[in-house]
């Protein structure tokens, strides 16, 4: 019982934002860290996030047991019960709140609420399953952690956390645009509205180079407002251009799209880990 309320929680999504938070936060610090506050935003964060998915995942079940790489989820086989469940959503999203509004400042809990907000609301309950433009909405959840974590130290919204929600919003379009071609067949059957779904992996292949493109000239955006040096920039560069790279050749003729898809999806990961990593570092 204990595995199932773990498995609905999804840790690994809550882990990978764990790490934008962190990349956030350092990059505020300049290598001023207060451990204890950094702590309870990373629990106040996880506590959020954690009850968004279960909201995501309950509302997502008759989605889910039509997709291949879903069906054997919590929900759609009713190993648990809906109503505790919803309980339990509602108590670590309160508890999530509290935690950043006494360890951070109301700015934090604004975040929060908006990333939970869209995420749950717009997103999971009629965006994704309504409008093309569903991707568009949810990276705009997905980019609020690294900016909480910011403006946990910064206290502000300034033109360091608009960079950020630029470049996390962009890194979200091609990274999620992957997943949606390798997996196409599920969302395909879910019924799904997806860009390559509605319009075609060619289609896709050039709004993924085009949001790669605009996450290049936001990372550049750090180092020209003087928030990071060069050894930021030297990095970013390398890391960024491959990912074009490997955008730009799933135009060859012959290419496979699926496996094209899932490189593309892997070093998005590989990407956006490295950029937290030199942003927390750069100080």
């Amino acid at each position: 019982m204990i595995k199932q309320y773990l498995q609905i929680i999804k840790p690994g999504i809550i882990f990978g934002n764990i790490i934008s938070v962190i990349g956030g936060f350092l990059l505020a610090s300049k290598g001023r860290l207060d451990i204890p506050i950094f702590i309870y935003i990373i629990l106040g964060i996880s506590f959020v996030i954690a009850s968004a998915c279960i909201f995501n995942n309950y509302i997502d079940r008759d989605i889910d047991k039509v997709m291949e790489r879903t069906k054997h989820r919590v929900f759609v086989k009713g190993l648990i019960s809906s109503k505790i469940t919803l309980i339990y959503a509602i108590l670590l999203g309160i508890i999530g709140i509290i935690i950043l509004y006494l360890a951070a400042n109301p700015l934090t809990v604004v975040l929060a609420l908006i990333g939970f907000i869209v995420y749950v609301v717009i997103y999971s309950l009629y965006m994704k399953r309504k409008s093309i433009y569903g991707t568009l909405i949810g990276s705009l959840s997905g980019a609020m952690p690294p900016i909480i974590g910011y403006c946990a130290v910064n206290k502000d919204f300034d033109t360091g956390a608009l960079i950020l929600l630029t470049i996390f919003c962009s890194w979200q379009m091609p990274h999620s645009y992957a997943i949606a071609i390798f997996r196409f067949t599920d969302y395909q059957k879910a019924k799904i509205p997806v860009l390559p779904v509605m319009k075609g992996i060619t289609v896709t292949k050039k709004h993924i180079t085009i949001y790669i493109l605009v996450f290049m000239g936001a990372t550049m955006m750090l180092p020209l407002a003087g928030y990071v040096n060069y050894q930021y920039f030297t990095v970013v560069v390398v890391v960024s251009s491959y990912w074009l790279y490997l955008s730009l050749s799933g135009y060859r003729k012959k290419v496979n799209n699926f496996l094209w898809a899932r490189k593309m999806f892997l070093f998005s990961i590989v990407t956006i880990i490295i950029l937290n990593i030199i942003m927390s570092i750069n100080y």
